[in-house]
């Protein structure tokens, strides 16, 4: 596996492999406008993307995050393959954009869990040293 910056070339594949995520975890899938758009909602904006890539150079997961405020940024789409969870694609990615949110200057990390469907988000980001922090978790950088 090896992490890289995102690149248009894997879009649909990307989308692919978010739809199935969600599926697996028995919800509808639905798409994320900013997932159709990557280069607008994420770089554009001087934000980041990343993709974990496969030896048959296919997408198995991503992240990506955007400016919350001066000190803080925002996690956005951490998704694993559905088969391929637990077996650290998701803790690579996230210490990715960490260690790229405090290069950049940031202090905080923070992401927003939603509702309970995402109970696999609310036990894999304190392992992560995320805390409640209000309706999001934190961490310091």
């Amino acid at each position: 596996m090896k992490i890289i910056e995102y690149q248009e070339k894997y879009r649909d594949d990307m989308i692919f492999m978010v739809l199935e995520a969600k599926n697996a975890l028995g919800r509808i899938p639905r798409l994320n406008e900013d997932l159709l758009d990557i280069h607008a909602h994420y770089f554009l904006r001087g934000d980041k993307f990343w993709l974990a890539i496969n030896d048959d150079d296919r997408v198995i997961g991503c992240v990506g995050y955007n400016g919350y405020d001066s000190d803080t940024a925002k996690l956005h789409r951490l998704y694993v393959k559905y088969n391929l969870k637990r077996q650290g694609i998701g803790s690579e990615l996230l210490k990715t954009a960490e260690r790229h949110m405090k290069a950049v200057g940031y202090k905080y990390s923070v992401v927003h869990l939603g509702g309970k469907e995402y109970f696999e988000s609310k036990q894999f980001y304190p392992k992560h040293g995320y805390s409640e922090y209000g309706e999001l978790m934190r961490k310091e950088l």
